[in-house]
């Protein structure tokens, strides 16, 4: 249960403190959604729990985690950039959305934009989001049509509204070969690239959505820190300017 409270912690601070500062206190439905969240949150951790021995003494500090290889997946910024940002995102998750509806617009414009920042996208569709993967792979048949950031904007503005009648009338909205992007869909073609981001991302000690790697680019990959949660741009902001200063 420590697990569960800290991971809790991580999540919900960052996000009821931004809607308080954007929205004034948070309503009774924002509440329960959080709640609702947590608590199925609570039981995905419980169901993989397995017995451990004695606990040891944890050490404090940022998780560090390295990633030697993102050719393919998608990008925003320069390839050139000093500093890399990999996101493992749920588009049916809230706190995806705060995150993207907030901080994600600031670092673009501050960071992307300007090429101090590469910004790669990845999936992690939790199982108790029933339409998250069908988003994922939507999001990736996209792509074969040049609309991955374009459809992921979209989808991660719009967390409730993600069956397969939604998808496509956004596909239609942007000019997406509606008829292609279902077949694509359908016939489950990334499926199996989706769950090998999951498992990366449980690799490397990702517990909850949005999980972002900041770091120092590295070549073809990232090697920095793991940060959980809807963090306000603030917090990135310095993180970046730590690193672009030690560089």
């Amino acid at each position: 249960m420590k697990k569960f409270f800290a991971l809790a912690a991580l999540l919900v601070l960052p996000l009821a403190a931004q809607v308080a500062n954007d929205q004034g206190p948070l309503t009774r439905q924002q509440g329960d959604q959080i709640l609702q969240e947590l608590r199925q949150i609570r039981q995905l951790l419980e169901k993989q729990a397995q017995p451990k021995p004695a606990a040891q003494p944890q050490e404090e500090g940022p998780t560090k985690a390295k990633i030697t290889d993102l050719s393919g997946v998608s990008m925003l910024g320069s390839k050139n950039a000093p500093l890399t940002i990999v996101e493992y995102t749920d588009y049916q998750c809230p706190f995806c959305q705060r995150f993207h509806v907030t901080a994600f617009a600031e670092l673009k414009k501050a960071y992307i934009d300007t090429g101090k920042v590469r910004f790669f996208s990845k999936d992690m569709p939790l199982d108790f989001h029933p339409n998250a993967m069908r988003a994922a792979l939507a999001a990736r048949c996209a792509a074969e049509q040049n609309k991955f950031w374009e459809l992921r904007d979209v989808m991660g503005a719009n967390p409730n509204s993600l069956d397969l009648d939604h998808i496509l009338g956004f596909a239609t909205d942007l000019k997406i070969d509606s008829a292609k992007l279902r077949a694509c869909i359908d016939s489950g073609k990334y499926k199996e690239p989706v769950q090998t981001d999951v498992l990366e991302a449980m690799k490397i000690g990702a517990n909850g959505t949005p999980t972002f790697i900041v770091g120092k680019s590295v070549g073809e990959g990232v090697d920095g820190e793991l940060v959980v949660g809807a963090m306000p741009f603030q917090m990135f902001d310095a993180k970046l300017k730590e690193l672009l200063a030690a560089k």
